[in-house]
């Protein structure tokens, strides 16, 4: 079997090998730069707690060892005579306060240089097995697409021009993707949506590795909206919100607008660092098409958001997430239609309604009058602190509960508190097989569908008696019995679960179904759901590694 061929060597696309490598498949990299990336520390990316697991996950040390998390943004309201709103760290009246885990920290999103996440997938890649799953092949720019019913080929031009032949094709090459262009899918849109102005500097400010969000501020020439958010090793990222449509930002006026804004928090300007500067132009769009039979769209190449807090980088790891598993699936065992039509039916119905809650809030957002003048208090800012937070319609992780791989509903689903294509609670779990225990989401992303039983008390048991306890040796055979490879683990509890429920998980973290006790007949039905019925007819496993051939 031909690896997977993944044009793009950002964030998205050396994600997206690592998790194909995690599930064995093998794939070849398409990167038309050197194969390093150029520092661009004013350039960084925000991670929702789900996907800096993911990341992590990966084995990309950088979120652990260099990314800063950053405890929130929390709202204090300033009572000012024009209203002014600051989004700060210490709350005296907190209006939108963000939810803290079971141990006390605040549930936030990371926040840290591109090209340092970049470069961590990198050494997560060149720390694979020396037989690497994953071949990262440098200044090659894809030019040419040919599809057939056994395959994907492709050309690319550089100093090793060839063909490559694989099994599938992602377009994970950004904005200007030619792998959209040449399967000649449109990139509807709008232009413009938003302009920042935006500065990296070290400096030490009055929040301690907190984001701050001020609307309104008072201070001449600074704009509407300034945000700031910590990096690590005392730095920090400014951003001001630009007219759609304005003069250039001159060096000068950059500096200018930092000493203000800085002076503004700080009473005086404290000594700073300025590290990199720039300004960047947000677009909204969305492709028209993220399959077109062996070739798929990921990240900027499928879609572009970045208004109101929403994170374009973000959704593009959720696309890798998403694909990576069914990629593997059909790759080990073959797959149906259904399978790989719900990438594009799950994640572009998910970016389209994160684009349109965004589209809906901007003239409410960034208004002076009209439907402003109707969401008197804080309504309109807590909407859009949740977009920054991950809260709401334009922050929260994705559900997908009309997912054609959803299963039918049955009387033997059980009610829990997770509605089933949501994210599954991270709850500590534990597998029978062998003892091994840890946060069920180190179990994703390994190619497996998860069971889990909810068994209270288990923590006193003796495990050597628990594969043939109670409902264990039926609940053992039923997984073993299912139509794709499942794994099976306890859990003392689960939210709104009661005793002996059966929760079955996708491996991207999504719940499936929950089951009232023991249900080997509905638990299969619902594992055939997920992998979208039997593959085509005709096709064998094809487990053994396969190594990219060149025509």
């Amino acid at each position: 079997m031909d690896p997977v061929i993944v044009a793009g060597a950002g964030p998205v696309g050396l994600a997206l090998s690592l998790a194909l490598a995690a599930q064995g498949v093998p794939s070849v990299v398409l990167d038309e730069g050197p194969g390093k990336e150029e520092p661009r520390p004013a350039r960084t990316a925000v991670l929702r707690p789900d996907m800096a697991a993911f990341v992590e996950r990966l084995g990309c040390t950088t979120v652990r060892d260099e990314g800063t998390r950053w405890r929130g943004w929390r709202s204090m309201r300033r009572k000012q005579e024009t209203r002014h709103v600051l989004f700060a760290g210490p709350a005296a009246d907190a209006a939108a306060e963000v939810p803290a885990d079971e141990d006390g920290d605040v549930a936030s999103p990371l926040h840290i240089p591109q090209h340092a996440l970049a470069h961590g997938l990198r050494e997560a890649i060149a720390l694979l097995p020396r037989r690497s799953p994953v071949q990262v092949v440098t200044h090659s720019r894809l030019d040419a697409i040919e599809q057939d019913g056994d395959g994907i080929t492709v050309h690319t031009r550089g100093p090793g021009s060839t063909w490559w032949r694989g099994s599938y094709l992602v377009g994970c090459d950004g904005a200007r993707s030619t792998v959209r262009k040449l399967l000649g899918v449109r990139f509807p849109g709008r232009t413009a949506v938003e302009r920042h102005a935006v500065a990296t500097l070290h400096a030490e400010l009055p929040w301690d590795g907190e984001g701050l969000l001020h609307r309104q501020p008072p201070w001449r020439g600074v704009g509407e909206e300034v945000t700031a958010r910590p990096l690590p090793d005392d730095g920090w990222r400014l951003d001001w919100l630009l007219p759609p449509r304005g003069d250039l930002v001159t060096p000068d006026a950059l500096v200018a607008r930092i000493r203000e804004t800085l002076v503004g928090w700080c009473g005086e300007a404290p000594a700073y660092d300025l590290i990199d500067t720039g300004v960047y132009t947000l677009h909204h769009r969305l492709a028209k098409r993220w399959r077109v039979e062996r070739a798929f769209l990921a990240g900027d190449a499928a879609h572009l958001l970045g208004a109101l807090g929403t994170q374009g980088l973000d959704e593009g790891l959720r696309d890798a997430d998403n694909l990576a598993w069914k990629l593997a699936l059909a790759w080990h065992h073959g797959a149906s239609d259904a399978l790989l039509d719900s990438y594009e039916a799950e994640r572009r119905t998910a970016v389209a309604a994160r684009l349109r809650a965004a589209d809906q809030s901007l003239p409410v957002l960034r208004g002076t009058g009209g439907l402003r003048t109707y969401l008197r208090g804080g309504g309109h800012d807590a909407l859009l602190t949740d977009g920054h937070v991950g809260r709401g319609p334009l922050g929260a992780p994705p559900a997908y509960p009309h997912s054609p791989l959803a299963p039918p509903y049955s009387e033997a689903h059980a009610s829990v508190g997770t509605l089933p294509g949501a994210p599954v609670a991270d709850v500590p779990v534990t597998a029978p097989e062998d003892g091994t225990t840890g946060p069920l989401r180190d179990r994703l992303g390994r190619g497996r569908l998860l069971v889990v039983l909810v068994a209270p008390g288990t923590g006193v048991w003796d495990r050597r008696h628990w594969m043939t306890a109670g409902v264990m040796p039926r609940l053992a055979a039923a997984v073993e019995a299912l139509p794709v490879p499942g794994e099976l683990l306890v859990t003392e509890a689960y939210p709104g679960a009661a005793a002996h429920t059966v929760l079955l998980v996708r491996p991207d973290g999504h719940l499936v179904a929950a089951f009232g006790g023991v249900q080997p007949e509905e638990l299969h039905a619902a594992a055939d759901a997920v992998r979208g019925g039997a593959p085509e007819s005709g096709h064998r496993d094809r487990t053994a590694d396969a190594a990219c051939t060149r025509g």
